[in-house]
């Protein structure tokens, strides 16, 4: 009797092309997987600009970017007060129970606070960064991946930036006279390397746009000095994620030019901006 069977060629060649198709497969898979973290991400600088609004109609103004007495911003824990923007805007992001535990009277590194700062909130955070905590040997510490614009180069953080947040600062959106589209609020980071924590004013959460390149991640590992605040960047593939102040949030390249990308982080340059170069 004549049996129908495969041969072991074709059993190999079948093989060979189911391999090749999920070869194909996985990078589109990973692919899909990035975007859905990139969509995550742009999200959540959506409520935190949202809640930065929510601020300012209430207060007024814009939430301080470090309340401090004294400046520049030594980025070091127990420098100073420290207590930053991200504290302000919990109760308008739906943590009124994490800021009902905060004493804004307080450094941000008092016992006192001590639970609020090691809380990991995740809206802080960019879905693509591995890293979950920031840990300062001593304890994990809850960290953010987005950072608020205090200058358009690399300055200490101090009351004469000419960004959003900085230390004391206190912006209105009529001190924005470039433009509220024209103007960063916040960008990405490739994290809390100094585990300072969300909750202060440093370059945990302030950074400049004096540079914003495809770091690489052992350099952005290397030690800086105290009063050195460094640019922005991302986790994300050919650029990251901005948040302009008047809340949309924009994907800029690694590409743009610097120039324009500085012209963006001061709020009140009177530069014109070419709209067609910031992407």
């Amino acid at each position: 009797m004549k049996r129908n069977a495969f041969t072991l060629v074709e059993l190999l060649v079948v093989i060979a092309i189911i391999g090749i198709l999920v070869g194909l497969l996985l990078p589109a898979v990973q692919a899909a997987r990035e975007a859905a973290r990139r969509m995550s991400c742009s999200n959540n600088m959506v409520q935190i600009s949202l809640a930065a609004h929510h601020y300012d109609f209430t207060m007024e103004h814009l939430p301080d970017g470090v309340t401090d007495d004294v400046g520049p911003i030594r980025n070091e824990e127990n420098a100073g007060n420290h207590m930053g923007w991200m504290a302000r805007i919990l109760p308008y992001i739906e943590q009124q129970g994490a800021f009902q535990r905060l004493d804004l009277t307080k450094s941000a590194y008092d016992i006192e606070n001590a639970d609020v700062r090691q809380f990991n909130i995740p809206a802080f955070r960019c879905p693509s960064n591995p890293m979950r905590y920031g840990n300062n040997g001593v304890e994990q510490v809850g960290t953010s991946d987005f950072a608020g614009c205090h200058n358009d180069v690399e300055a200490p953080i101090d009351d004469d930036n000419n960004g959003i947040f900085f230390r004391n600062s206190s912006i209105r959106y009529a001190q924005i006279t470039d433009g509220a589209s024209n103007t960063i609020m916040l960008g990405e980071t490739l994290g809390d390397r100094d585990a300072l924590g969300w909750i202060t004013g440093t370059r945990a959460t302030l950074r400049n746009t004096g540079v914003f390149k495809d770091m690489d991640r052992e350099i952005a590992d290397l030690e800086q000095g105290a009063l050195e605040v460094g640019g922005f960047d991302s986790y994300h593939a050919g650029g990251g994620n901005f948040a302009m102040a008047d809340g949309a949030v924009i994907f800029l390249t690694h590409n743009i030019d610097v120039f324009v990308l500085q012209h963006l982080g001061n709020r009140a340059d009177g530069e014109l901006v070419d709209e067609t170069n910031i992407r």
